[in-house]
């Protein structure tokens, strides 16, 4: 039996778009994996077995967060009065902005156990996924704080968070506890159905690390989290008051968790689930749900 002209065009058009992707595999170098059909991809990339490409890019995502977070100390302690504080403290909310645009559909950018965490007492995430993320997370964080000792020859407690000098442990932690409060408020606030803004959220959640660090980094670090604070601990050995980089962030993530229930009701809707989770295999709850 003959095709239909529509038919006919819809496989020459597909037949296309397969011999152009293979063409782009083929001139960037990427052999290892050519797929016989642009179905066969999607089926590949969606496929749950892929997991590792999220836990992969949690892991550079991470890196990088804590490279230039760490790095502003550390490279102000090798080359005195070259970075401001006003510098060190924007620096990280930029690479957090060009981080979720060039990976938050894939592993949902969280960077954080605490995002992690919040999006997974929202109903957003599978509880099942939050350990691999934030092992992938710590361990990004620490090669992060390991590369920069090796290139900066300063020891990475340096790029840590400390509570000042003159204040407590308890002061660094309420004020940990009250930036993360309002930095996954921003994260949940972006990724919700009603809210939701896609890559534009990344805008809201640099402007808010930003200005967060500006005003509130001189007490505690504005860390806002624990990833970021283990790994130049890790590294470096020096654990003073890490417990406040733990119990901080976490209390201020579950805080943030009720505050959007109390503004948009129950999670586990497809907006906030793709922005969790990126665009492999997105499981949502309640897919009726905005």
């Amino acid at each position: 039996m003959s095709e239909a002209p529509g038919q006919a065009q819809q496989r020459a058009d597909a037949d296309a778009e397969a011999a152009r992707g293979i063409m782009s595999d083929v001139v960037h170098g990427r052999l290892m994996h050519v797929p016989t059909t642009i179905a066969q991809s999607i089926e590949d990339f969606h496929d749950s077995s892929q997991e590792w490409r999220r836990l992969f890019s949690e892991l550079l995502g991470t890196f990088f967060l804590v490279l230039v977070a760490a790095g502003g100390g550390m490279m102000g302690q090798a080359f005195p009065n070259t970075i401001s504080r006003t510098a060190a403290v924007t620096a990280p909310a930029l690479m957090v902005f060009a981080i979720i645009l060039f990976m938050g559909k894939i592993s949902g950018a969280h960077l954080n156990p605490a995002v992690s965490v919040a999006f997974a007492l929202r109903g957003d995430f599978p509880w099942s996924r939050v350990p691999g993320y934030i092992l992938v997370q710590l361990g990004g964080a620490s090669l992060a704080a390991w590369f920069l000792e090796g290139v900066t020859h300063v020891s990475s407690r340096y790029g840590s968070n400390y509570p000042a000098s003159g204040f407590s442990s308890w002061d660094a932690l309420l004020m940990e506890t009250v930036l993360t409060f309002g930095l996954v408020s921003v994260i949940l606030g972006t990724a919700s159905g009603a809210q939701n803004l896609g890559i534009i959220g990344a805008f809201g959640v640099g402007a808010y690390i930003a200005l967060a660090g500006l005003w509130g980094s001189p007490i505690s670090g504005a860390s806002m989290n624990p990833a970021r604070t283990f790994g130049p601990d890790l590294v470096s050995g020096h654990w003073d008051a890490y417990w406040v980089y733990i119990v901080g962030p976490l209390a201020g993530a579950v805080v943030a968790v009720g505050a959007a229930f109390l503004l948009r009701g129950r999670g586990g809707g497809r907006a906030g689930s793709a922005a969790a989770q990126g665009g492999l295999m997105t499981e949502a709850r309640f897919p009726e749900q905005d």
